[in-house]
């Protein structure tokens, strides 16, 4: 099978492997474990932040940034198709006890204009805003990148209103690999940032949180109370410093090959790729097959090809560090197979 179905299905490199086998550990409840120890300073140097933690997932990342931001009956404004109000499971009013006020983006951008609006004044009617997160590169946008002026002024309008600013930068290596600066100029525009060690970076498990010193040892308890303290965690942590040391300089390769994987797709008639493809996420609308994306997905399944729904007539393909640029020419002979003649 060639899946295509996200990053996350990417497997740990032979490195990784050994660096897991061979890694000290200690008990990092403990603050212990020298592993853990080496990856958070070296995150935390890499975001350009005071300090870091590690976490389990890029969920747990984002809800411990939230619980440590904002105070039960707080508002957090977010991008109406932002990952922590789309795919966390209302986690942030389930555990913070806060509600969200989404805005319509703009390739995952939103406005500062909008965003003003939306910031609640002092009216004992209205929630305090407590927290703006931020998301780049955006997945339901296809993978965009947030242009960097347009973090700059969501932290500028945020700063001035004393709101913190929260990104969600789980493939943020993406976004500065495709805009070609370091993963610092990014992050300077947030209080914190929350990255994946693994997706594009390849690692088998975990997330960096990172801010302020005060903000990490704050989250320590948050990170406990969710159960995420861990003991001999080194084991783990150890393929997340060969992902931040040795995985992103090769990101440009995957997005060589979804756009690769885009124009090809775009010369079928049948098929419209619908989103500008920056990094490494291809948004494909199937509705003019007339019949429905999950019986696409049935198609390419049955022809050795993996790929997600992402709406009833849209479907999602996304490259990573196991596909090749054979694997894409066989994908596009697939599609070229299965749903119509290439434009000539």
């Amino acid at each position: 099978m060639i899946d295509l179905r996200s990053d996350t299905v990417t497997k740990p490199t032979e490195e990784m492997r050994r660096a897991m086998f061979e890694a000290e550990v200690g008990d990092d409840v403990y603050g212990e474990d020298p592993t853990v120890a080496r990856l958070e300073k070296l995150a935390a140097q890499q975001l350009g932040k005071e300090a870091a933690l590690f976490v389990t997932s890029g969920t747990q990342g984002n809800q411990i940034a939230v619980l440590t931001h904002c105070q039960p009956g707080n508002e957090v404004l977010l991008e109406e198709d932002a990952h922590i109000f789309y795919y966390e499971g209302g986690a942030i009013s389930a555990f913070a006890g806060v509600q969200t006020r989404t805005i319509k983006g703009d390739r995952g951008a939103i406005s500062p204009n909008d965003l003003r609006k939306a910031i609640r004044g002092d009216d004992v009617h209205f929630p305090e805003t407590g927290l703006i997160c931020m998301e780049n590169t955006h997945n339901r946008a296809g993978g965009a990148i947030v242009p960097i002026e347009n973090m700059k002024e969501v932290y500028e309008l945020a700063a001035e209103h004393k709101i913190p600013v929260h990104l969600d930068g789980a493939r943020l290596f993406n976004a500065a690999a495709a805009l070609g600066v370091s993963v610092d100029q990014l992050a300077q525009y947030t209080t914190t940032v929350q990255i994946c060690l693994s997706k594009g970076l390849g690692a088998p498990i975990g997330s960096i949180i990172a801010g302020s010193q005060s903000f990490i040892d704050r989250a320590k308890k948050w990170r406990k109370r969710l159960g995420g303290g861990l003991r001999q965690v080194g084991v783990i942590a150890a393929p997340g410093i060969i992902a931040l040391t040795k995985m992103a300089d090769r990101l440009y390769e995957d997005h060589e090959r979804a756009k690769q994987l885009a124009e090809g797709i775009s010369n079928i008639d049948e098929l419209n790729v619908v989103n500008r493809v920056d990094t490494n996420i291809v948004v494909v609308d199937t509705s003019s097959l007339g019949i429905a994306a999950n019986e696409v997905l049935e198609k390419l399944h049955a022809e050795g090809v993996l790929a997600v729904p992402f709406g009833a007539d849209t479907i999602r393909l996304t490259t990573h560090h196991h596909i090749s640029n054979s694997d894409i020419d066989h994908v596009l002979s697939v599609f070229n197979k299965l749903f119509g003649k290439v434009i000539q």
